[in-house]
């Protein structure tokens, strides 16, 4: 009876996704959708398919059914039915089916693909909130023009008005350097001496992409200025990290440095480091940490990464988040999939007496609702 009230109570808890991107703005075909399927940026090999891994049996496990189909359905049938339904349709049934009741819209990447805050507000008719990337709000100033002299204080300025309404800020520091950088606060002077050579590589090359190691500091710490809870990828993902150097673990000294301002920081994530993750959410009070993008990859072996980041941290330090950007069924995975992990490994703990189910359930609550609208100030914004 205590497995049926955790796995009732679990299931109707209406998630805040603290780390998520909008689904997908239109219908995408079945390479472009199975290219959404992978954290590759490779072409995939003609002699395989994303349906043939993890996220891929999930999907046809458990966003089938979500669509009218019956668990299982082999890829062909069910991109049948995505397209039969059509794009807007197959949002609204997935992201219902999440029951994920708000989400916080991290909108720095390929904002142009995916639904922007109303539209994602409108197609979930959930409440939505955004979080801002710093590294887009620099490379927006370049845009717009700038002068390696008026750097710095311009971006402070940018950044104060684009975060005017923010509940958070992300930093992929961790994608264009590494977490092994300096952890000290940059001079303006050795700032607008790195803009002066980025301004001209950016002119030389066309392209607007930070990744001077001087210049991210800068935008970080000028984020822990501003105030409101930064996120910070860690970990797995596309080819463009190094991941060895993507180890939350090399955060130390500046997580340090940091804690005398009072800013929240929250690694995203974490797979395959979320132990090193949940060391570092134990031993500073301003540390928080999920492990949300491994959810979705690792399909049915999730369990044992939710049940890993239960181990050290405590649960006020834990978080949801599903990461989807894209396909919906990315959305309604990520929960779905959390959600049973959760009652997988505390129903165990339960049923054996070593828990309460009170108290697992306060934890679920603390996890998937609570802890993220205290840190995001949600609860005051309401």
């Amino acid at each position: 009876m205590s497995t049926d009230r955790l796995a009732a109570e679990i299931e109707r808890l209406p998630l805040v996704d603290h780390h998520v991107h909008g689904a997908l703005r239109h219908e995408a075909d079945r390479a472009a959708l199975e290219q959404m399927l992978t954290e590759s940026d490779r072409p995939i090999p003609p002699w395989m398919t994303q349906f043939d891994s993890q996220i891929g049996f999930a999907i046809r496990r458990w966003c089938a059914p979500a669509l009218g189909l019956a668990p299982h359905a082999d890829p062909e049938t069910y991109l049948a039915r995505r397209r039969e339904l059509g794009t807007e349709e197959v949002t609204r049934r997935l992201l219902e089916a999440s029951g994920i009741g708000h989400y916080l819209l991290e909108t720095g990447y390929k904002g142009e693909d995916i639904l922007d805050l109303q539209g994602m507000a409108a197609a979930s008719s959930r409440r939505v909130d955004e979080v801002v990337r710093l590294e887009t709000v620099l490379e927006d100033l370049v845009r717009s023009g700038v002068t390696a002299t008026a750097l710095p204080d311009r971006f402070r300025e940018t950044l104060a008005a684009r975060t005017a309404t923010a509940v958070g800020l992300k930093s992929i520091i961790a994608y264009r350097h590494g977490f092994d950088f300096d952890p000290g606060r940059p001079h303006d002077r050795e700032v607008s001496a790195a803009a002066d050579t980025w301004l001209r590589a950016c002119e030389d090359t066309g392209t607007i992409r930070v990744d001077d190691p001087v210049l991210l500091r800068f935008a970080l710490w000028c984020g822990v200025d501003r105030g409101l809870p930064i996120q910070l990828h860690a970990g797995y993902g596309d080819p463009d990290v190094e991941l060895h150097r993507c180890d939350p673990l090399l955060l130390t000294r500046f997580i340090k440095n940091v804690e005398p301002h009072g800013t929240d920081l929250l690694l995203l994530h974490c797979y395959p480091f979320q132990r090193n993750a949940g060391y570092l959410a134990q031993v500073f009070p301003h540390v928080y940490f999920d492990v949300g993008l491994g959810i979705n990859y690792t399909g049915v072996r999730s369990d044992a990464i939710i049940a890993e980041s239960l181990e050290l941290a405590p649960f006020a330090k834990i978080l949801f988040s599903s990461d989807a950007w894209g396909p919906p069924e990315l959305h309604h995975l990520g929960a779905l999939l959390w959600r049973r992990g959760m009652t997988r490994a505390i129903a165990a703990w339960t049923d054996s007496g070593e828990w309460d189910v009170d108290d697992a359930l306060k934890v679920v609550r603390m996890i998937g609702r609570d802890n993220a609208r205290r840190v995001y100030r949600l609860e005051t914004a309401e």
